[in-house]
C-alpha cells in the first residue's frame, strides 16, 4: 500500500485501480468509447462514504475510470432489485423506489445531429480565438471529454450498447431482469460496442458481506440472480464468438471466515461469515484460459493456501496479458514518474 492509504476514504496517493491504469495504457477506439467502463455504480458503503480503490489516485482524477451510474445509492437495502433485493435482519424484500437507468444519451427535440455537429464546428472556431487558453492541460482534458461526449450522442451503435430495457425480451430473460443481470447484459453490449475493459460491481451497498444470515441470503438472493447473468453472459461471449477473446474474472476484495460465527451477534440474525484475507476463490473463463482447469488447493479447512498459492498482482497481470498490454509498460503519475503495470506473472496454467 502507498504511504498514507486509508481504508476510509479515496485519496490522492492511492495507488489507481485497475481500469485508472487499463484506461490509460489501451488506445481507444474509433468511436471514442472509454477504454474502461465501471458500472452500475460506484462502491459506496451504507454509512456513505466511497470506497477507496476505484479511481485513478496517484495518476490524477483524470484518468478516473468512466462510471456508469445505472443504480441509485440506498443505504438500506441490498442486492439484485428488484425480484432479489433483501436486509440482512429482515430478508428478502422490494423497494419500489429503486430502478436500474440506463443513461439517456437522446439529443434534445429539435437538435438533429447535423445540427449538434454545427454546434460543434461552431464551438471549435470560437475555440481558436482562446489560444491562450488552449494551452492549459484543463482545456485539453474538457475538449477530450466534449469530444467523447459528442460521439456518444451521434453514434446510434453506441447508444445501443448502453440500452438493455429495450434489448430482446427473451435475452432479457436469460440474464435475468434485475440489477445483476442488466449489469451484465449491458457489459456484454459494451465489450461488442468495443470497450476494452467493462468492472461490474455485482451488488449495490456491499450486498456480499454476508457477516449474518450467510447462508439463506446466499440461497435465496445471491447465488439465483449471479449464476443465471453469469451463465448467460458466458453462452452469449460463446455463441458470438467473443469468448475465446473475452477474458471474464469473477473475485471478491477478500475470502469467508472458514469458522461460522455465532448466530446470537445482532437481534433477529442468523449466523454469518467474516472477513478473511488468508485465501479465497476465483473464477476465471475465456480469453485463451483452459476450461475446466483448477490452480491451486487450500487446506482441509479452507484457511490458508496448501499448494501453488497466488497473489492479486499474479492476477492483474493475468488480466493486463489478456488485454496485450506489454510487461515493460509503465503508467505516469501527475508529476509525470513511471510506474511499472506488472508486479507478478500471470497465473501459471491458466493461460
Amino acid at each position: 500500500m502507498p504511504p498514507g492509504y486509508s481504508p476510509v476514504k479515496p485519496q490522492s496517493t492511492d495507488w489507481p485501480s485497475i481500469a485508472s491504469i487499463v484506461g490509460a495504457a489501451v488506445p481507444k477506439r474509433i468511436n471514442n468509447l472509454p477504454p474502461a467502463v465501471v458500472l452500475p455504480e460506484r462502491l459506496i458503503h451504507n454509512t456513505g462514504r466511497i470506497l477507496p480503490g476505484q479511481f485513478g489516485g496517484l495518476m490524477g482524477n483524470q484518468r478516473d475510470p468512466w462510471f456508469i451510474e445505472a443504480s441509485p445509492y440506498n443505504p438500506k437495502s441490498y442486492g439484485a432489485y428488484p425480484d432479489y433485493e433483501f436486509h440482512f435482519v429482515r430478508g428478502r424484500e422490494r423497494n419500489q423506489d429503486l430502478k436500474f437507468q440506463s443513461p439517456n444519451l437522446s439529443l434534445p427535440e429539435g437538435l438533429s445531429r447535423n445540427r449538434l455537429s454545427d454546434r460543434d464546428s461552431l464551438r471549435s472556431m470560437l475555440d481558436l480565438q482562446r489560444r491562450d487558453l488552449e494551452q492549459a492541460a484543463t482545456i485539453e482534458t474538457f475538449d477530450r471529454h466534449r469530444q467523447s461526449a459528442i460521439s456518444l450522442l451521434t453514434d446510434a451503435g453506441v447508444q445501443q450498447a448502453f440500452d438493455v430495457h429495450n434489448a430482446n425480451p427473451e435475452m432479457q430473460d436469460r440474464y435475468g431482469r434485475n440489477a445483476f443481470g442488466w449489469s451484465l447484459l449491458m457489459a456484454r453490449q459494451l465489450v461488442q460496442a468495443g470497450v476494452n475493459l467493462v468492472q461490474v460491481n455485482l451488488g449495490n451497498n456491499e450486498a456480499w458481506d454476508t457477516h449474518d444470515n450467510n447462508f439463506p441470503l446466499l440461497r435465496d438472493c445471491l447465488l439465483p440472480p449471479t449464476d443465471r447473468g453469469i451463465s448467460a453472459l458466458l453462452d452469449d461471449l460463446q455463441s458470438l464468438g467473443m469468448l475465446e477473446e473475452t477474458l471474464v474474472v469473477m473475485v471478491g476484495e477478500m475470502g469467508r471466515t472458514p469458522k461460522v460465527n455465532s448466530a446470537n451477534r445482532s437481534p433477529g440474525c442468523k449466523a454469518g461469515r467474516d472477513h478473511w484475507g488468508a485465501v479465497q476463490t476465483v473464477f476465471v473463463a475465456g480469453g485463451g484460459t483452459q476450461g475446466g482447469v483448477v490452480v491451486g488447493s487450500s487446506d482441509k479447512n479452507g484457511a490458508y493456501p496448501a499448494s501453488d498459492a497466488q497473489q492479486p498482482e499474479n492476477l492483474a497481470a493475468t488480466i493486463y496479458h489478456a488485454m496485450g498490454i506489454p510487461r515493460t509498460a509503465v503508467w505516469k503519475d501527475e508529476l509525470d514518474r513511471p510506474h511499472h503495470i506488472y508486479h507478478g506473472e500471470p497465473i501459471h496454467g491458466l493461460m
